[in-house]
């Protein structure tokens, strides 16, 4: 399958290219502090790369590969799960996009955990914060390592460790190089990207079905389950749906990797461009590949792992050449999400712990050739532990993924969201949130405390949510700068 490796190695060559050039353009950013450029980018993103940025950060190996595994399995209650992600853009952006667009700029906001430290005013939040940006977002890139050198080997047929090297060289390198302005351009690229690829790839497996119609009838054939809402077996209860809304749906105003991006746009224009442009492309992303998932099923129906499917598929459907360019869908997702991932692990490292512990939150106190060496090694270091980690590959990365997701939300969700919106919000009351929902989700997550049904979320966001009114109620109160600086503008 070397015809295939051209197109593809030639795609990943352009990734760099435009690292190169956003590092040029990063250096034009006069007036701008390094830590400020590196990392948002300069507060400049249009509405096009926002709402890019955020669907190529959200959207993942969970997306492109994991989740139409799963629709494989279960049939199409999966996609109807997965079509509760369409409001990411549009909530992440309306919920939180103006205020902390402002409150960014006022407070020079960069991380999720710089506006919680000027909101709370609390050293164990900002270290708290870290851990969980560090532990987290670590299991979800090495689902994404993984997810990306799975479909190189599916698709050339080289062996998995190549695939792992070349993927995981070329994410790492060009974001080290490149920060934010390279994250941003390359996911504007691989949002096209994933955008035609999900449509060829549809319309490839509907065709070679039958046409949809001939589609539902062999998946009927195979498990009437397939086609109904609870899925094969009953596998999709409605407990499991209800949880999704929280998981995928209010959750995400709990995801830093999103989140963040309200703090780099250039004005409300661009916001309002951004809600509408991402809501309607992340739309059409998830119903394409997740269809394609379980459609798949009625073209090749012996597959032993789900997480195969779209590789296949686009191996099976395509002539070599074309089998190459658009793999480079699921790779771009895959990329799209490390990178948004290894810089804000790099923040959290550099600014959030860095700056503000060992030179006082004062940036000037060191040069920005310096902290752009430490920022670009940091990045590198991370990627190299990241890549070395995914050598031992699990399978349907799909629950690796949510389960970060989740625990992200059960740390920032109702600490961001309070935050920004309850003035008495306290510094003890964050804590207790943060500390109660880790605690819980983890303990539920890893010793499968039977549910019924709901996913492990649904209890962490109650109890995270009474903890936090538990601890406001214990707490001092809200000093008074805070109050200013926050609401009274």
């Amino acid at each position: 399958m070397t015809v295939a490796l051209v197109p593809l190695v030639g795609y990943l060559l352009l990734t760099l290219l435009l690292a190169m050039w956003a590092q040029r353009q990063a250096g034009k950013g006069a007036g701008r502090s390094f830590i400020e450029e590196y990392f948002i980018g300069g507060r400049t993103m249009g509405g096009f790369v926002l709402a890019m940025t955020i669907i190529a950060s959200y959207t993942s190996a969970s997306s492109f590969v994991g989740g139409p595994g799963v629709a494989y399995k279960l049939g199409l209650g999966w996609v109807l799960l997965a079509m509760i992600q369409v409001p990411t853009t549009f909530l992440t952006l309306g919920v939180l996009g103006k205020r902390f667009a402002i409150l960014g700029r006022r407070i020079h906001a960069v991380t999720i955990t710089d506006f919680l430290y000027a909101r709370y005013r609390s050293d164990a939040i900002v270290i708290l914060c870290s851990l969980a940006v560090l532990v987290f977002f670590a299991a979800s890139m090495v689902a994404q390592f993984i997810g990306g050198a799975r479909v190189f080997q599916a698709v050339t047929g080289y062996p998995y460790e190549v695939g792992l090297a070349l993927f995981g060289i070329t994410v790492v390198v060009y974001t080290a190089v490149g920060g934010f302005r390279a994250v941003a351009v390359t996911d504007a690229l691989q949002g096209v990207v994933m955008l035609i690829a999900s449509v060829v790839i549809l319309f490839a497996v509907v065709r070679a079905g039958g046409g949809m119609e001939q589609c539902i009838q062999t998946l009927k054939g195979i498990d009437p389950g397939l086609i109904t809402p609870s899925g094969a077996g009953g596998s999709i209860p409605a407990p499991m749906l209800f949880s999704f809304w929280i998981l995928v749906g209010l959750g995400i105003l709990g995801l830093p990797q999103t989140t963040q991006r309200c703090f780099g746009y250039r004005d409300s224009r661009s916001m309002h461009d951004a809600m509408i442009m991402g809501t309607l492309i992340i739309g059409f992303l998830l119903l394409f590949m997740h269809l394609s998932g379980v459609l798949g099923r009625a073209v090749m129906p012996g597959l032993t792992s789900g997480d195969l499917i779209i590789p296949s598929l686009i191996l099976e459907l395509l002539p070599p050449f074309w089998a190459g360019v658009f793999v480079a869908g699921p790779l771009a997702a895959i990329m799209s999400t490390v990178d948004t991932m290894l810089l804000l692990v790099s923040a959290s490292i550099i600014k959030d712990l860095y700056v503000r512990y060992r030179l006082g939150n004062d940036e000037s106190k060191i040069s920005a050739r310096k902290i752009g060496r430490m920022s670009f090694g940091c990045t590198l270091a991370v990627g190299v532990l990241v890549f070395l980690a995914s050598f031992d590959p699990p399978d349907l990365l799909v629950w690796i993924n949510l389960f970060a997701f989740g625990g992200l939300e059960a740390v920032f969700l109702w600490p961001v969201v309070l935050g920004m919106y309850w003035k008495d919000a306290n510094a003890t009351g964050a804590l207790c949130s943060m500390a109660a929902g880790v605690l819980v989700f983890v303990f539920l997550s890893v010793f499968h405390v039977p549910l019924g049904g709901v996913h492990a979320i649904v209890p962490t966001c109650v109890i995270s949510l009474m903890a936090f009114w538990l601890g406001n109620r214990l707490g001092n109160p809200v000093p008074a700068e805070v109050t200013r600086l926050f609401w009274e503008d």
